[in-house]
């Protein structure tokens, strides 16, 4: 099992330079902050359909009204994410740009949201069709974001602009320097859409869904579901993001299979397409990658080592609400060669349990979409559209991710209490005295630099990110906690990658958690060109400062004495 795993880490920088591709990350990103608009149709889509369950049905006045934020909102989801996936494309390609001579991001997303238009609507008696703006005009939106901003990185790179006299005001000189760029993205456009329209006889967003309806079919299928979320697993395990590397990939088909789902169920008819965004949030990751929802609980209640009796208590609460990074840096799970094998299997179990209850017991499919912070087991059951089978499903999968990972957590918790057991034997020999001393030195090195952090002039202001935002506000919490206990002058947010591009300057230190890591030679441009510094966290060293609010704060004011 060693060999693997070494052989594995050999592999690991490649996978990790494609977790960090700019177009990946951009797609990522982009649909990141259309996240409020997802959510936040669902709940008017529950209440639209869900009392149909029992007997009530609303008038079709009613009806309309109710799902009219829904339509105004995930309708036009295709249209959302041409802009925020333009505005962080941008920001990806402005690294690669001289910092005197930036790609102007505002008129990049003016300018894929027209063509992703030109793309996906066709011009009808009396305005203009939105059948494409939605979900199914989502790789139309892709294709529009990333062809515009290449087109405006090689007019920006190779000074192919309109020039004005340095007397002219900054925004009146960029408004002109952006006109040859959008024109020649909308005369592109243009044509290409014709030349679509006389091939396919519709637009482009409708042909690409006919064109790649297998892939909806082989997504859903058993083997399609075990390399979706194995492979996300595998990543996890080998210490890359996974759902950054894979959600790129599927996110438009999970969109998709989602509004398909809604509308089969606003018919009365059975929802049954698999892959949508909370099956893997509710079920194939339920409490993070890895299926990792029962793990804290039998660290925290079976084990005989002291230390995994620890880590499942500190894990235990973040992990039921899918903030997994507790368990998996303090177990830790992750390159941990014992728990590789029920690591990247439960997913694929739990998948296949759900497409069992969807295809074969006729269970709904998931139907609306809730936060992925929600406890795994209550968000399977409102996402189903409050499936009676739903529950039964649950209970069977936390069984069967019990009896998946019991085998590997007693052999490990038997190597680590044998580790115990050797270190306690070894302080006794070495007598109390010496570790008394090593603590006493600590603390004396914690209260000078504390007492350094009291007098400081400023405020130090902190900025913690991770993939979800959920990880980070761990670390945010203990030093704003650690701060307050101890006097200095410190303040710190949670924030998540891919979000942080406008708050950045607000602070002084920036800090990453374990599973954006790899991004650190990235977001390093940006502190540096910003000023603020930098600090990467390894797996357990995070975990460890997010239990330890004054050792947290030590953390960083040792990281910035001498800047």
């Amino acid at each position: 099992m060693d060999s693997i795993i070494k052989g594995i880490e050999k592999i690991t920088p490649f996978f990790e330079r494609l977790s960090r591709n700019k177009y990946m990350v951009a797609i990522k990103d982009g649909f990141m902050e259309t996240m409020p608009i997802v959510i936040f149709s669902s709940i008017f889509l529950l209440v639209a359909y869900i009392p149909n369950i029992f007997g009530f049905y609303w008038s079709k006045e009613m009806e309309a009204i109710l799902t009219k934020p829904y339509a105004l909102s995930m309708g036009l989801l295709g249209l959302v994410m041409s802009i925020t996936t333009a505005k962080h494309f941008t920001s990806g390609l402005n690294r690669e740009m001289p910092i005197d001579n930036q790609i102007n991001a505002t008129s990049v997303m003016f300018a894929s949201l027209v063509s992703f238009m030109f793309l996906s609507v066709d011009q009808i008696e009396g305005g203009l069709s939105n059948g494409f703006l939605g979900s199914t005009g989502l790789i139309a939106a892709f294709i529009s974001t990333f062809v515009v901003g290449n087109i405006y990185k090689v007019c920006i790179k190779n000074n192919l602009t309109i020039k004005m006299p340095k007397e002219v005001p900054p925004n009146i000189s960029q408004a002109f320097k952006d006109i040859i760029p959008f024109g020649i993205c909308l005369v592109i456009f243009w044509l290409f859409d014709m030349l679509v329209r006389n091939l396919t006889g519709s637009n482009l967003a409708q042909a690409i869904i006919i064109l790649i309806q297998p892939l909806f079919s082989a997504a859903d299928s058993w083997l399609g579901l075990a390399i979706i979320y194995g492979a996300m697993a595998f990543f996890w395990f080998i210490g890359i993001h996974g759902p950054s590397i894979v959600n790129p990939a599927i996110n438009a088909i999970a969109f998709i299979n989602l509004a398909n789902n809604t509308a089969l169920f606003q018919a009365g008819q059975h929802a049954t397409n698999i892959v949508t965004p909370n099956t893997g949030e509710f079920i194939a990751t339920l409490g993070g990658t890895g299926a990792t929802f029962v793990v804290p609980f039998m660290f925290m209640w079976l084990s005989k080592s002291k230390q995994n009796k620890a880590v499942g208590r500190a894990a235990v609460v973040p992990t039921s609400f899918g903030v997994n990074e507790p368990i998996l840096f303090g177990g830790p799970l992750v390159l941990n060669p014992m728990f590789m094998i029920p690591f990247i299997f439960a997913p694929i179990v739990n998948v296949w349990i759900f497409k069992f209850f969807v295809e074969v017991l006729g269970m709904n499919s998931m139907i609306a979409q809730m936060p992925w912070t929600t406890p795994g087991p209550i968000g399977a059951f409102i996402s189903t559209g409050f499936a009676p089978l739903s529950i039964v499903m649950m209970a069977i999968i936390l069984v069967v991710d019990t009896i998946i990972y019991f085998p590997f957590f007693k052999a490990y918790d038997a190597q680590i209490l044998k580790q115990e057991q050797e270190e306690e034997a070894l302080l006794r020999e070495a007598g109390v005295e010496s570790e008394a001393e090593l603590d006493a030195a600590n603390r004396a090195e914690e209260e000078r630099l504390i007492e350094e952090g009291k007098q400081a002039d400023k405020e130090t202001t902190v900025l913690v990110l991770c993939a979800g935002g959920g990880t980070s506000g761990l670390l945010a919490n203990a030093l704003n906690e650690g701060a307050a206990e101890s006097g200095v002058k410190l303040r710190a947010a949670a924030g998540s990658y891919g979000s942080h591009h406008d708050i950045l300057p607000k602070y002084d230190v920036v800090v990453l958690a374990p599973q954006v890591g790899s991004f650190y030679e990235d977001i390093k441009q940006d502190t540096d060109r910003i000023g603020n510094q930098l600090i990467k966290t390894a797996g357990k060293e995070y975990i460890a400062l997010t239990r330890d609010p004054q050792g947290a704060v030590k953390f960083i004011l040792e990281k910035t004495k001498n800047k």
